[in-house]
């Protein structure tokens, strides 16, 4: 297992160094399949109606974070939780393709695969010709592309918010027909400082979550 350590950082053709990161789980089973470290990027371009994160839209918000601050907790999280991949979502993730490319090249050389969920089409990212976003992309292990509709609920497919949006696998490193992306969606809830979080189920909005969560949490 390899550690990340600031000289690892020299080795990113990009002078950028930090994410600007909306929040994160460090061990999630509801953001794909098997134990998965999650990172929502802040800041998304797209404004899909009945967006399931409305919060995480403005590029102005979340927390600026050193992207070797960021590995180090991937390490920690395939070391101690045993996760199997990470995932990228948003916001959105190919808004800031350095750090999100960074990311995913320091999953693979821990020997976990990579998930990336894009508002954007494959081919529109392809289309771009943009040296990081390709970047990324080669190392997107499953990438679920297109902007959420809300009128389309996925019927049968886990993690995934509207039928219109594709999975696709770009690597050899995960299945395509992997069966743990059938079935029902999972909701985790946890209390963090006095705050309720919620992740996973696409579908759910805060009005069907509040005899939960409560009045004023989220």
């Amino acid at each position: 297992m390899s550690l990340i350590t600031p000289h690892s950082l020299e080795t990113i053709d990009t002078p950028v160094r930090h994410a600007r990161v909306a929040h994160r789980v460090v061990c999630t089973e509801a953001e794909g399949p098997g134990k998965r470290f999650a990172l929502w990027f802040q800041g998304c371009p797209l404004r899909c109606a009945g967006c399931c994160n409305p919060h995480f839209l403005s590029f102005t918000g979340g927390q600026l974070l050193p992207l070797e601050t960021l590995a180090l907790e991937i390490t920690q999280a395939v070391s101690e939780h045993r996760v199997e991949g990470i995932t990228l979502l948003g916001g959105e993730p190919t808004a800031q393709p350095e750090a999100a490319a960074f990311l995913l090249r320091h999953a693979h050389t821990l020997g976990v695969n990579t998930l990336v969920f894009s508002g954007h089409s494959h081919e529109e990212l392809q289309a771009r010709q943009h040296p990081a976003v390709d970047a990324l992309l080669a190392q997107t292990d499953w990438l679920v592309d297109g902007p959420y509709d809300h009128t389309q609920p996925e019927p049968v497919r886990r993690f995934i918010g509207s039928a219109n949006q594709r999975l696709l696998t770009l690597s050899d490193r995960v299945r395509a027909d992997d069966p743990r992306w059938l079935g029902s969606n999972t909701l985790e809830i946890r209390m963090r400082n006095g705050t309720i979080e919620v992740n996973g189920f696409p579908t759910a909005s805060l009005s069907t979550l509040s005899p939960w969560l409560g009045k004023g949490q989220r």
